[in-house]
């Protein structure tokens, strides 16, 4: 199969026209850096996603995982991928050069990522994790833990996982029951069953790094008295090597709708009483730690939802400039890209895929304004303003980019409900993510419980700042179509501030009622956030379209947002009049009525 990615002309329009990201390399942190190297870094990310990644995306789905000797057997192309991924210094692309990293922003190397999602999310998935265990242990690990664990891992010679589902517990952490009992020797004796581990058990690598959630013998209940462990499958001897078993079983693989070339494992911990792990950070504080590598996880979610989205859209352009079928305004044969329905699906793919690929860099460049800002308010206002977004960059693109893919089967036609064309494995690989890392739900409680309305909605005034400042600028350039967008975006952000308001007041003497239709908030709230993006990608593409006026790519970004402010962003009104009115439907729904 042809590999068909994100086109790189968009990846540098967001880097470098929208996001302006050049202007990093004046820090010292990435003062080795330039858009050429940055430019190097995406050419060699697009070859090897081409090469090692995109050629087996069909047939990992085909032949998924299974046990073979008790051990786990995967597709032979998946090592050798991941490898080529290690090797080109991708796994430690963010990482300090002390540490053998290439030191480039998060927004960049985040990129490039993003290229190896589009070619082949369920390979790329063993890397990502890797890379969040790796910056978990970073941040919250002590220097011997950093040299044990760290530089094997963003070496490719380990991999990492994060490990807290548990059977009886779902996503409420709260109810984590794995026990970590203190030995003699400093160690922690682990015991306990966990599911739904992406990656929680292969071959690939001579070793698993297992971040797990677990209780001290003395913990508080809740999640105030979770710890962090690190468990790896096999024991390491003093000197480094890998050793023997760590008494951590493969209790079992599950069987998933997609994502079907990564395996998702049931393990169990201590089963025979020799599983042993040493504690990461401080007592009770696991979740604390845990929650940096589930921030990464769930700006990544937004970014694989987001190209699984993308990979959609290009497969369905590419088919539908091909495919032949009914006449065209001349009465002769045309590909079905000239009838105006299908430049309908396929201009709602191109709103929703080109929106959420702005949302996610935009969070992506702010987590890089918090580590790397000069001036320590820029810096603090960049934390919150991701604080804020986080939720929303995860929820969003996972629910619309996987409309745009239902909408990539329908250009298909009936062959797109056949295993013939990759568009039906998009979609299915695109159905987790309202799931995982924080489902769809949880994450709109999120927003509208806490983000929101935390520290006073300082947050939310700070969006609302760059919101001001993003129309004040459209309409400086004069150009009508701009300013019809400024308008039905101050009115948008008008109105989300309205219904704020009623919610919070809500909360204080109704507040479940007031969290009942959170998932509608956070539509929202997301479709006037990209609305923001989408007026400065029409405002870039605008000032590009001076020097360059017949330039097909700005005139599609033109045409994008004029379709997302006027199909999408007007959707948000009954949304907000739904949610000013407190409606009780779902809230004061009973379990005989249904």
């Amino acid at each position: 199969m042809t590999a068909l990615l994100a086109p790189r002309r968009d990846i540098d329009f967001m880097l470098f026209e929208l996001l302006q990201l050049e202007r990093l390399c004046e820090r010292e942190r990435f003062a080795e850096h330039s858009r050429e190297t940055f430019g190097a870094a995406l050419d060699t990310a697009y070859a090897i996603a081409a090469d090692k990644f995109a050629p087996h995306l069909r047939a990992a789905d085909e032949t998924e995982p299974h046990l073979i000797d008790a051990k786990v057997v995967l597709r032979p192309e998946v090592a050798p991928a991941l490898r080529a991924f290690a090797d080109a210094g991708f796994m430690s692309a963010a990482h300090d050069e002390t540490l053998g990293g290439m030191q480039l922003p998060f927004s960049v190397a985040m990129a490039c990522w993003s290229v190896f999602k589009c070619a082949n999310i369920a390979t790329e998935v063993y890397a990502s994790l890797t890379i969040g265990a790796a910056d978990l242990l970073t941040a919250c690990g002590t220097s011997e833990q950093v040299e044990r664990y760290v530089r094997p891992m963003l070496a490719g010679r380990w991999f990492g996982t994060m490990v807290l589902t548990e059977p009886q517990a779902g996503s409420s952490l709260a109810d984590v029951s794995t026990s970590a009992t203190p030995t003699a020797d400093g160690r922690y004796s682990i015991r306990g069953q966990k599911i739904f581990i992406t990656a929680g058990d292969h071959e690939i690598t001579e070793n698993i790094v297992h971040l797990v959630l677990a209780r001290l013998p003395d913990a508080p209940p809740g999640v105030k008295g979770l710890s962090l462990f690190i468990v790896p499958k096999r024991v390491i001897d003093a000197d480094g090597t890998v050793g023997g078993d760590n008494d951590v079983a493969l209790a079992g693989l599950i069987h998933k709708m997609g994502f079907r070339g990564t395996t998702s494992a049931m393990l169990s911990f201590g089963e025979q009483g020799r599983c042993f792990g040493e504690l990461a950070g401080q007592p009770n504080q696991g979740l604390a730690c845990m929650f940096h590598m589930m921030n990464e996880a769930r700006i990544g979610v937004g970014f694989g939802a987001t190209m699984l989205g993308y990979a959609g859209y290009v497969h369905a352009l590419a088919y539908a400039r091909e495919r032949v079928q009914g006449r065209g305004a001349a009465g002769k044969p045309a590909a079905i890209i000239e009838h105006a329905d299908v430049r309908r699906m396929l201009l709602a793919q191109k709103a929703a895929v080109e929106g959420a690929l702005a949302l996610s860099l935009w969070g992506a460049s702010l987590a890089d304004e918090q580590r790397t800002a000069v001036d320590e308010t820029a810096r603090r206002e960049a934390g919150a303003l991701l604080d804020l977004v986080t939720p929303v960059i995860k929820s969003w693109p996972s629910k619309f980019c996987l409309e745009a893919n239902s909408e990539a089967i329908q250009v298909h036609g009936g062959y797109g409900y056949t295993r013939d064309h990759p568009v039906e494995q998009f979609y299915r690989d695109n159905r987790l993510n309202p799931i995982h890392e924080g489902t769809h739900g949880i994450q709109s409680l999120d927003l509208l419980g806490r983000k929101v309305l935390g520290d006073g909605g300082r947050a939310l005034a700070l969006l609302g700042r760059e919101v001001a400042a993003a129309t004040e600028a459209a309409r400086a350039l004069d150009n009508a179509e701009l300013v019809a967008h400024a308008d039905a975006l101050d009115r948008a952000w008008q109105a989300l501030g309205e219904t704020t308001i009623t919610l919070a007041q809500a909360l204080k003497s109704k507040p479940a009622l007031a969290l009942a239709n959170s998932a509608v908030y956070m539509d929202a709230f997301g479709h006037t956030l990209v609305a923001w993006l989408w007026l400065r990608q029409a405002q870039a593409a605008t000032l590009a379209l001076r020097t360059e006026p017949h330039d097909p790519f700005y005139l599609g970004k033109r045409a994008a947002a004029r379709y997302f402010f006027g199909w999408v962003l007007p959707g948000t009104q009954p949304m907000h009049e739904l949610l000013r009115r407190l409606d009780g439907a779902c809230a004061e729904m009973r379990d005989a009525w249904f």
